[in-house]
């Protein structure tokens, strides 16, 4: 039976960006798989990929390419708009074996997760690469506190499709969609995703962007502790981010 002063039961949480510092991550990696292979570094690289990257990203969540396809083909399409002698295969197994070893939480994201992790079942729901997602879940000290991890590659759909937000419900032995939120830093894949399932969404959103008017969070937050009164708590319900 729910507990009359909480409003969720359950907690969807996205990965990177939400608990994982990805861009961090994506840094380091990207130096490190480098310095693997042998080729100067150079900051300017960064930009370079992350646009590469981005592009495929959007083409992955709008199920135009797979997760096969995507794994090698931004190696390739980075190392050919830098120039760089490199075969994008080896890249990009130097790049996931050097993402997953990478563990880096956004601020907080430790001690609010296991602070709600006493009354609420979680999950995380991720887009990402299976091999990273697992290996970085492990590595985080987050395990104890969810119940499951459901990825897209394993599910073979992505969010914001519903296939990813039934599979957590299902791992997780919940069916009322109106005692769960989902908690993310995207507004296509995390909000939309999960108002199109009919689940309240609450948007990660430190930074102040602008949701526009398209896609509106039923929350929004800039710091995850902010989670802990939403989530035991009447909290209005309003997305009061500039212009939300």
């Amino acid at each position: 039976m729910s507990a009359p002063d909480r409003r969720f039961d359950v907690l969807l949480f996205d990965a990177d960006g939400t608990l994982f510092d990805f861009e961090r991550a994506e840094e380091h990696s990207l130096s490190a798989t480098f310095a693997g292979i042998g080729i100067p570094f150079r900051a300017e690289y960064l930009g370079e990929y992350r646009t590469v990257n981005a592009e495929l990203w959007r083409a992955y969540e709008q199920g135009r390419i797979g997760a096969d396809f995507l794994r090698t083909e931004r190696f390739r399409r980075f190392c050919e708009r830098i120039g760089a002698d490199a075969d994008p295969r080896d890249f990009a197994e130097g790049f996931l074996r050097h993402l997953g070893g990478s563990g880096f939480l956004i601020d907080h994201a430790f001690e609010v997760v296991k602070a709600l992790a006493r009354d609420h079942a979680m999950a995380i729901v991720t887009n990402g690469l299976k091999e990273v997602q697992r290996s970085r879940f492990e590595r985080s000290g987050l395990k104890p506190f969810f119940e499951a991890i459901v990825v897209s590659e394993e599910v073979g759909s992505q969010k914001p499709l519903p296939a990813m937000f039934e599979a957590a419900l299902a791992r997780l032995g919940h069916r009322e969609r109106e005692r769960a939120l989902m908690i993310g830093d995207s507004l296509s894949s995390d909000i939309r995703g999960g108002a199109d399932f009919g689940i309240r969404t609450c948007w990660f959103n430190p930074s102040g962007r602008s949701a526009g008017a398209e896609t509106v969070p039923t929350y929004v937050i800039a710091d995850l502790r902010e989670l802990l009164a939403i989530c035991s708590a009447e909290a209005p319900e309003r997305a009061d981010a500039p212009d939300a």
